[in-house]
Parts: structure tokens; sequence; C-alpha cells
């Protein structure tokens, strides 16, 4: 027998988020239905639909545009960390180690997941560079497959700006292959920002 519609329409809703095939769906859908604050988790999505914007300049989200970040005349303005997810600034914000300003791609290359370089914000990286001002770009992406062809990529498009003053630089080793930036250590993301290094140029 079919769910009513309903939940049936409830159970789709969450098959679209990445990673949520139909019984983790069917799952969550009853959770919903069981837990007495689950209007609560309505509103919540409704308010960070409504309230979060993308930040035009660096394209983190945020409340307010420009982000805290970027508004930020403490952060060091010649200095730009570019990673993949919003939830990689958040990580490397609680390091407390980087005091430079972000540029979030919005995802990693991976065409065979659907990802290539236009779905991610490497264009408007490249006028932020061709801006001026920039002394070093760190590439910040995840230590594994997508996130290697991610960087290079993005140093490509780089190095078609032709500026010799900037720095293209990449995080240290010290990341583990494989890993996802927002579970380390605190100390292994200290050693990967202090131990980064040039890549290089054509």
């Amino acid at each position: 027998m079919a769910y009513p519609e309903p939940l049936e329409a409830l159970v789709a809703a969450f098959e679209r988020f990445p990673g949520i095939g139909r019984r983790s769906a069917e799952r969550l859908a009853f959770h919903v239905l069981r837990d007495p604050e689950a209007r609560a988790l309505a509103v919540a999505i409704e308010r960070a639909v409504e309230r979060t914007r993308r930040c035009g300049t660096c394209c983190n989200v945020s409340e307010d545009d420009p982000c805290p970040v970027c508004a930020d005349p403490g952060r060091d303005a010649g200095i730009l960390c570019v990673v993949e997810e919003p939830r990689h600034v958040e990580a490397i914000e609680r390091s407390g180690a980087f005091r430079g300003r972000y540029h979030v791609l919005m995802g990693a290359y991976n065409p065979a997941d659907g990802t290539d370089a236009g779905h991610l914000t490497i264009a408007r990286l490249v006028d932020r560079v061709r801006q001026g001002g920039l002394r070093e770009v760190i590439l910040g992406t995840d230590p594994d497959a997508e996130g290697e062809a991610t960087a290079r990529l993005v140093l490509e498009a780089l190095e078609s700006v032709g500026d010799p003053a900037l720095v293209v630089t990449r995080l240290a080793r010290g990341l583990p292959a494989g890993s996802a930036i927002e579970y380390l250590h605190r100390g292994v993301l200290e050693d990967a920002l202090a131990g980064r290094r040039p890549l290089r140029r054509r």
C-alpha cells in the first residue's frame, strides 16, 4: 500500500538531499512524524533559506553582504585561501591559524558527479585576482582526487591571469590524504597552513 500523499511528498523531499536514498528518506520522514518538535525543523529550514545569502565578494554563506570576514579590516586582504565549501571556512576559522580572507568555490570539480568548471566560482576568483592587491592565493581544497583536480583547475585559471607577483601555494601535505578539512584536528590545520608551498608556474 502506498504512503499517504503528504508523507510521500516528504519522503521525496528528503530524497533530494545528497547521499540520501529511498530507505534513508523514509526513516527521516517517519522520524519527523514521531518528533513533537518537527515543526521547529520546518521553521529552521524556512528561516535559513530566507535569511542566508552568498557574499558578493567571497561567495561564502552569510546573513550580510559582505560577510563578516570580508568586512573585517583586521584581516589580511593580500592573502586569499580558496576552499571548496562554506564548511571548510568554518573549519579553518575554528583553528585560529589563518587571518587572511577566503574564496569559496561552492563545490569540487567532479564531472562524473555532474560538477564541471562552470558550476564553480572560478571566474569570480579570477576577477578578484585581476582587481589586484593579492600577494598569495592558497589552494585549500580537500586532499582527495576531486580536491586535487579542483586545485589544478584553479591553478590553470590563475596562471592565465599572468600576474608574476602573485604566489600560488597549496596546503602542505600534513593533511591526511583522503580526509575532509572540516574533520581535521586544529593542530593538523595549523601545520598545513604553516607548511604551505609554492606550486610550479609555467
